[in-house]
């Protein structure tokens, strides 16, 4: 339900799997058009802080890295357009997401299982503006996690 690109060559396949594995369970348990789908709901590229640098510069006059940028097929405004079962893109950098992880005390995959998460809540049509908005991201974050502890417990 996802298409993972390791464009920085970093992650053992091993990892990689884990990554789709936890992925694909929570896009099955909480998205509710992905089981009908039938292909890749969003795909995932992991990059470096210069790649998504650049991206930041491009689409957000922004000079500087950040974690991770979402790219939309449909926006919420759109009008008149048909509904795609492909959301988009979710761009991750694996430099700033490592640096996170560290601070907050988890490890390299978790953190990028959260900011996939994060991506594809915006993906879905959502943002983060208000205190509510965000508790959407908060909860998304938090399921992609139980998900993954029970992944590895398993």
């Amino acid at each position: 339900m996802i298409e993972l690109f390791d464009e920085t060559g970093r992650l053992s396949d091993a990892e990689l799997g884990h990554i789709e594995d936890v992925l694909n369970g929570y896009l099955s348990r909480f998205d509710p058009d992905a089981a009908r789908t039938g292909g890749p709901r969003f795909a995932l590229f992991l990059i470096t802080d210069e790649a998504i640098r650049g991206l930041n510069r491009e689409h957000r006059e922004l000079d500087e890295p950040t974690d991770v940028l979402s790219y939309p097929l449909n926006e919420p405004d759109d009008v008149g357009f048909p509904e795609l079962p492909f959301l988009g893109d979710v761009f991750i950098s694996l430099d700033t997401a490592a640096t996170q992880a560290e601070t907050a005390g988890h490890g390299l995959l978790d953190e990028v299982l959260l900011l996939a998460a994060h991506g594809h809540t915006h993906l879905r049509g959502y943002d983060h503006q208000t205190e509510e908005e965000w508790q959407t991201f908060e909860a998304a974050q938090s399921r992609v996690l139980d998900l993954a502890r029970a992944n590895r417990s398993a």
